[in-house]
């Protein structure tokens, strides 16, 4: 019997209204065998927590362009643990400076992949985070 397929949120979280970036990431890990729940854009910290909780979800990605960064995976990481879900694996995605990654790691987050990310990469890292 096959396990079942790892369960990932992707969200957009805050105002950003580009989400190219976060439809390709999802698209490659449902072609990898995920199953994926993409958020849609504009959610805001609650829907985002709510989503994971209610989808039952393993992994949550976060894609950012916005540079809210610091206010917003703060309150997702809280919200999340609030909520009882802080084994979640939770990486992100998008513009985030060099110099604000250590703090975000600090709080949590498990990876944060910059632009030009090969889509593999993001595969494997939660393979190897989540395995089945």
């Amino acid at each position: 019997m096959n396990p079942a397929p790892i369960r990932v949120v992707i969200a957009k979280p805050g105002l950003d209204g580009h989400d190219r970036g976060a439809k390709v990431v999802a698209r490659a890990l449902r072609d990898a065998g995920m199953e994926v729940i993409y958020t849609g854009l504009r959610q805001t910290p609650q829907q985002i927590a709510a989503a994971v909780v209610q989808e039952d979800a393993r992994v949550l990605g976060m894609s950012i362009l916005s540079g809210a960064h610091n206010q917003i995976f703060p309150e997702v990481l809280r919200l999340l643990r609030e909520q009882g879900a802080d084994d979640v694996l939770v990486f992100a995605g998008g513009i985030i400076p060099d110099e604000d990654i250590p703090a975000l790691k600090a709080q949590g987050i498990r990876e944060i992949f910059q632009p030009g990310t090969n889509t593999d990469d993001i595969v494997a890292f939660i393979r190897r985070e989540i395995p089945n």
